[in-house]
């Protein structure tokens, strides 16, 4: 039999991994796997799986929120061999599964993983790290990773809803120069932002449309979203009406595409990847790597 190692967080997605886990095994068997099951024992832990995996594995299936599939891809990108992923979302957002087309029942998530097609997608490079479909900073980028997984479990979506309305009093901006290419031309601008996004996703934060239209996953290039800091309350409430519509606002916010793309600051800021803590940076380099890796869709 083919050896799979099968990489899950117990607590993700209000525990509806161990309803589903034997069913998820059996589906793996049937197609003619033996099965590694691990469940993640702290954060950084499916990471380390996937690195010393041993060298038979044949395939990688991971289950859990799109943290636990940040680590997964994380893992896998520092290895010299690279092997496909299935997936299996049971988070509370699942941005990237929904990009994907993934089914949300975790079952029929277990059949793509077997029987589906491979799909070459882009990975985002973060100076010495690597993100699958957000790096993000400023407004509401922290409320993921410190909103409480009880929370999350029993809320889903509007928990973070809810943690981030709690920070909007103590809002602040970011200076940035941004330095970045899109086919073989250099751009630059340069403000004050409440908030900026690098995504190769259809959705963040569970809501569609925000990173822009006719949105691909393996075209080599990021959507990029910065939001203007407001000067005044009128334009506070055109950026939180465009947020609420997914519209862009061509006044308080720069949409453009970037194959690459360089954010130069005066001092440290906290960044976002994938939902998950990236670390505070004071210059941040950004680049795609067209079809990085491959991906199990339906």
């Amino acid at each position: 039999m083919k050896k799979m190692l099968f990489i899950y967080n117990p607590h993700s997605g209000r525990g509806q991994i161990k309803v589903h886990l034997l069913d998820m095994i059996d589906v793996f068997v049937k197609n003619g796997y033996e099965v590694v099951a691990y469940p993640t024992q702290y954060s950084g832990d499916a990471k380390r799986a996937v690195i010393e995996r041993d060298s038979s594995i044949g395939m990688i299936v991971c289950s859990g929120g799109d943290g636990t599939l940040d680590e997964v891809v994380t893992g896998m990108m520092q290895c010299e061999k690279r092997i496909p992923i299935g997936y299996v979302p049971a988070g509370s957002t699942n941005d990237f599964a929904r990009s994907l087309g993934i089914p949300r029942s975790m079952p029929k998530a277990a059949e793509v993983a077997m029987r589906g097609r491979d799909f070459a997608c882009d990975i985002g490079r973060f100076n010495d790290d690597v993100f699958v479909y957000v790096a993000a900073f400023g407004m509401f980028t922290d409320v993921s990773y410190d909103t409480n997984q009880q929370l999350k479990n029993v809320l889903g979506h509007m928990a973070y809803i809810i943690e981030g309305a709690k920070r909007l009093p103590i809002t602040t901006s970011y200076h940035y120069k941004v330095e970045y290419e899109y086919e073989g031309e250099q751009f630059t601008l340069e403000d004050d932002f409440l908030l900026g996004m690098v995504t190769n996703s259809k959705s963040v934060g569970g809501f569609k449309n925000i990173t822009g239209k006719h949105v691909k996953l393996d075209d080599g290039v990021f959507e990029v979203t910065l939001v203007r800091k407001p000067k005044t309350i009128i334009e506070l409430m055109e950026i939180s009406d465009a947020i609420d519509s997914r519209e862009v606002d061509l006044n308080m916010m720069v949409s453009f595409k970037a194959k690459s793309i360089t954010f130069i600051g005066k001092k440290k800021v906290a960044w976002t990847l994938d939902g998950e803590f990236g670390g505070k940076h004071k210059t941040v380099n950004i680049t795609n790597e067209n079809k990085a890796l491959t991906i199990m869709v339906p």
